[in-house]
């Protein structure tokens, strides 16, 4: 699958990733309103308002971007309902042709694990049957409980041809607390980015690892440490936009050949119209904000890597 996202990428020229993170505050009123005059101001009321939001936006930007990345934290608020439009927009993006990570950061162990790599990437064995759950391309997972948690998704990759990402320094602020602790004189985020470079190499594509690096853009020094240790890495940069990260920073983050890293935009793209740049758009062409910051990033990061 990271011969797909990277022949994505070559397609559209854009090295991003948008991520599918709805709120129920960003969602156009009289989309919430059609959702809740339908199945009333319910769980299922709230995730249709999901659903047809993500439908819109994906319409309108799929022909520009090569992934997208849903959040399932979001969706699970909803309880089943939510999970329901969570699969739904999976399936969608897909038939759009469009690359899938599911942003789920599971982290755990033995057959849990196993569990989880096979419910998101894999298929679960039903009598005679084998059936793909949710069925991302990628999937987000926190490796800090060592090879015991990540082994098992990565097995599941091999078999299905899928991929990870695996948080190595994350772009919250309080990320430093663990991730930069020095352990034998370098810090904690280095040792795992070394770890996953050493997990990819078990599982490489044609020109990148199908193992790949979660490293926000909000620490773009440590980012040039970490494209050095991880050279056969695809690295996802969440951080931009919204987080504060902008195209001049991220340079770092990409090998020479101009790929090696995809840059995740979520609210700065679905939430566009919010914000005053894309005001003038207003709440009924949301979907036309969402292009237009979509092109706005993709001129920023293109610009930044032509003059870096």
């Amino acid at each position: 699958m990271i011969n797909k996202l990277i022949e994505n990428i070559k397609k559209t020229n854009a090295p991003i990733v948008v991520g599918l993170d709805p709120m129920l505050n960003y969602i156009p009123q009289h989309i919430q309103k059609k959702a809740f005059s339908e199945l009333g101001e319910t769980l299922e009321g709230a995730a249709e308002a999901i659903w047809q939001y993500n439908k819109g936006i994906v319409d309108a930007i799929s022909d520009l971007i090569p992934a997208v990345k849903p959040q399932i934290a979001m969706y699970e608020q909803f309880g089943i309902p939510g999970l329901m439009a969570y699969k739904n927009t999976i399936d969608y993006c897909k038939e759009k042709g469009l690359v899938v990570i599911g942003d789920i950061k599971r982290g755990d162990i033995g057959s849990t694990s196993a569990a989880y790599a096979v419910g998101h990437l894999g298929k679960v064995q039903v009598g005679s049957n084998r059936i793909a759950g949710f069925d991302e391309d990628f999937a987000t997972i926190n490796p800090y409980m060592g090879s015991d948690s990540v082994n098992p998704f990565i097995d599941v990759c091999k078999e299905e041809n899928k991929g990870l990402f695996v948080l190595v320094k994350t772009s919250n602020p309080s990320s430093g607390e663990f991730q930069d602790r020095i352990i034998d004189g370098r810090p904690l985020y280095e040792w795992v980015g070394e770890k996953v470079a050493q997990w990819g190499e078990s599982h490489m594509g044609n020109e990148y690892s199908y193992v790949g690096a979660v490293v926000g853009a909000t620490y773009p020094e440590m980012g040039k440490t970490l494209r050095k240790i991880m050279p056969k890495t695809f690295i996802l940069v969440p951080g931009y936009g919204a987080q504060g990260g902008k195209g001049a920073d991220l340079v770092h983050f990409f090998n020479e050949d101009g790929l090696g890293a995809i840059v995740n935009s979520s609210r700065g793209i679905i939430a566009a119209y919010k914000q005053e740049k894309y005001a003038s758009f207003g709440e009924l062409n949301y979907a036309d904000a969402s292009r237009q910051a979509v092109k706005d990033m993709i001129e920023d990061i293109s610009t930044a890597l032509n003059n870096r």
